[in-house]
């Protein structure tokens, strides 16, 4: 590195080695990643760092590693995805990193934290309207919020069950015939809804509440009829319903009840992807008042660092393909 680059030194206070631990990782992985995000050098000798690089990237690796330090004070196990997430949220908006960076659902289980203003706007949203609409790439932790909402909601008694919805659209390849009950077929596709539920509320109980209807996962299609009320419900993958899907969705939302709508507009499996009736209700419905549309960007993902590199990578090459010729 070019000796002639800024350095600063870097004494965190108090001295603690297990959050000087935690901080750092396993076999320095979080100071790797600061490292390679904002291209600096690290070095360290006990609770003192010696960062080089340019002088705008070492003052941000600076109050990263302070910032994150103070973090260890209030988490067991400070994970690589909280380094990354906030090197991301550092990264789109260095001037924002208080109070309103980031924002806290608590359930039983413990707390989800979201970071990054579309994050924090989005649950806001939530709390304050009854229909809302995330809208945004994938990893963006659209769908992940919006059921810790719906846990936070049914766990504090304001609403009386949590209704999970999706619409039974392969992703670019036919499965066939599966095997099972309703609710074994269409497992599969409620996979994501699964996996959060189990993290923030145990396998046993989401079973338990399941099995008593407190908890329904549906496809799309059993929605038709039906009048919900003192429901949390949460339609995700919308990108692939139908105008008329939608529509029919939307009007099934009764009294004292709280709908929440993801999507990404860049995977739709629809055979034509102007049939979306996420896109068509993104226009419709937009400016009314009790509903409210966030919409994530790349900058949010939160997966793996390449995810957003892939992402981007993608998104380039598609503004460089030619439209069709019936399209604007």
């Amino acid at each position: 590195m070019n000796t002639l680059l800024y350095s600063e030194i870097l004494t965190l206070a108090p001295e603690d080695n297990h959050r000087l631990f935690n901080l750092c990782g396993k076999l320095n992985e979080h100071l790797k990643l600061i490292e390679k995000r904002l291209n600096v050098m690290i070095k360290q000798r006990g609770h003192t760092f010696s960062i080089s690089g340019e002088r705008y990237a070492v003052k941000r690796a600076c109050d990263t590693l302070h910032t994150l330090y103070q973090e260890t004070e209030n988490v067991q196990t400070l994970e690589p995805k909280e380094v990354h997430l906030y090197l991301q949220t550092v990264g789109h908006k260095s001037t924002n990193v208080g109070q309103d960076a980031h924002m806290e659902i608590r359930i039983r289980k413990g707390i989800i934290t979201a970071r990054g203003e579309n994050q924090v706007n989005y649950l806001r949203n939530i709390l304050q309207h009854d229909i809302n609409f995330g809208i945004g790439p994938a990893g963006t932790g659209k769908t992940y919020l919006a059921v810790a909402c719906a846990v936070q909601a049914l766990e504090a008694e304001r609403v009386s069950r949590i209704i999970l919805v999706r619409p039974i659209v392969e992703a670019g390849e036919k499965l066939g015939f599966l095997p099972g009950d309703i609710a074994q077929k269409v497992h599969p596709y409620l996979r994501p809804l699964y996996d959060a539920l189990y993290e923030m509320m145990g396998f046993d109980k989401v079973n338990q509440l399941i099995e008593r209807d407190i908890i329904e996962l549906l496809p799309l299609a059993f929605m038709r009829g039906r009048s919900l009320n003192d429901s949390f419900i949460i339609l995700d993958e919308g990108q692939n319903t139908t105008v008329e899907q939608m529509k029919m969705f939307l009007t099934r939302i009764g009294f004292n009840s709280k709908a929440v709508i993801t999507g990404d507009i860049t995977q739709i499996d629809l055979t034509n992807r102007r049939d979306s009736g996420l896109i068509h209700a993104s226009e419709v419905l937009k400016n009314i008042p009790g509903i409210s549309f966030t919409q994530f960007q790349v900058s949010d993902v939160i997966r793996h660092p390449l995810v957003q590199t892939i992402v981007e990578a993608y998104e380039r090459h598609e503004e460089k393909q030619p439209k069709p010729f019936n399209q604007k």
